[in-house]
């Protein structure tokens, strides 16, 4: 890993907060995700699955984590099973966590070979009555490939019918989208990677250069700053391209006069950022470019106010839609006339407007949390509002990581990342 060992504090807590919630005599297990195959011999980079990370900061593959409050034997409370390592795989692969290592990076005193988890957890699954799958449920999901822990599920149904099950999701979505402090400043750490990413840029953009050449330098100023690299596919979008929501080819010239949408973020220590801003190639923003521009930071200035203890999300995109109605009406887009005969699941707005304005933030870019439940102190959002213009040949998108607090001030994690016209101008021709 690249990052810096985070305390094991942040782990135990997030532990403590899913044992609380589980039920008498149950046990949950989580699994870490598989190194999927390419062709011949060759893998995928690994990526830890979020939930494991989660409540035990192990970031290896063959890792499993047993939690059961009611063991009769208090060490079987809270167990780890990692890969046993050797001389062997330390020439090949690099070493990987023996024990020791493995406590100090979790917090969690008994750990085992992986090889010991079948006898283990047959034992402790005799004291037991319900087994928790952690099976994904969120509501973004579309997953067609068998992992880990659909494997484990299967097993565990065949050999022990007798059991009552439950969900680990319904638990984990509230506990994730609620961050400790820790998580907010890792968050935090990776929008200061995505800042310098993004002022590198503004120095380097100009006509002639290519979608592909900027997302290199995002890349460079990320992986020099400790790095794995973006959070998500980066989206690097010159003219008409930046109103296709997820283009990805990154593969166009950049021409004079247009504007070039990124959506960019990097990752540090597996949290994630989640940036979009749009400049001008040659950096001057056109009279029209700029009054767009100027319409769609006001809506999202306006909608970030919005994010407060309490607010319900249906509400909240319902007035962001408002926002975004006056906003077209002003630009001469609307007229009120298409507003009074909008169809009511389908506004007239989302004809320049089409998709969502927040969604959670945190160890995944679309991270846990509840939605239809009010929003709460110290989760954290996106807000991301954008006005796409094909018949113009551009579209504005702008986006930023805000916390909610307390007190009903949002925190934006991204207030040092340049994104007034002025500003950005300014920082272009420099």
């Amino acid at each position: 890993m690249k990052y810096d060992q985070i305390d094991k504090a942040l782990f135990i807590k997030n532990r403590k907060k899913f044992m609380a919630r589980m039920k008498p005599k149950s046990i949950a297990v989580f699994n870490s995700n598989d190194i999927y195959p390419i062709s011949a011999d060759s893998t995928m980079p690994f990526k830890q699955h979020s939930d494991i990370l989660y409540l035990s900061g192990i970031d290896q593959e063959e890792s499993i984590l047993l939690l059961f409050p009611d063991a009769l034997d208090k060490k079987y409370r809270q167990v780890l099973f990692v890969r046993e390592t050797n001389a062997h795989i330390a020439v090949w692969e690099g070493a990987k966590l023996d024990k020791e290592q493995a406590r100090s990076v979790s917090g969690i005193e008994t750990v085992y070979w992986l090889s010991d988890f079948d006898k283990i957890f047959f034992s402790l699954m005799t004291e037991s009555e319900v087994i928790y799958f952690n099976t994904n449920e969120h509501y973004r999901q579309a997953v067609e490939t068998q992992t880990r822990e659909d494997r484990f599920i299967i097993k565990t149904k065949d050999e022990f019918p007798g059991h009552q099950v439950a969900k680990s999701n319904p638990i984990l979505q509230e506990i994730r989208g609620e961050k400790e402090k820790e998580e907010i400043d890792l968050i935090k750490r990776a929008c200061e990677i995505t800042e310098k990413g993004f002022r590198r840029i503004l120095g380097f953009t100009k006509p002639g250069i290519w979608e592909y050449e900027l997302e290199a330098e995002f890349l460079h100023e990320f992986i020099i700053n400790r790095s794995k690299g973006f959070a998500y596919t980066p989206i690097i979008a010159s003219g008409n391209n930046a109103n296709v929501l997820h283009y990805i080819e990154n593969n166009k010239q950049c021409k004079n006069g247009d504007l070039i949408l990124m959506d960019v973020g990097a990752e540090y220590a597996n949290y994630c950022s989640d940036m979009t801003r749009t400049i001008p190639v040659n950096g001057r923003f056109s009279e029209r470019q700029r009054q767009v521009y100027e319409a769609v930071l006001k809506v999202k200035n306006e909608a970030t106010q919005m994010l407060i203890p309490g607010a319900s999300w249906t509400e909240y995109h319902e007035e962001v839609g408002k926002l975004m109605t006056s906003a077209l009406i002003d630009l001469k887009l609307l007229k009120k006339s298409d507003v009074d005969n909008e169809s009511k699941d389908w506004p007239a707005y989302k004809k320049y407007f089409m998709h969502g304005t927040s969604h959670h933030l945190g160890l995944d870019t679309h991270d846990y949390g509840p939605i239809k439940t009010p929003m709460k102190a110290n989760m954290v959002f996106t807000v991301e509002p954008g006005i796409y213009l094909p018949e113009e040949g551009f579209g504005i998108r702008l986006e930023d990581d805000v916390v909610i607090t307390s007190n009903g001030d949002p925190v934006n994690l991204m207030e040092n990342i340049p994104i007034e016209v002025d500003e950005i101008e300014s920082l272009m021709n420099g």
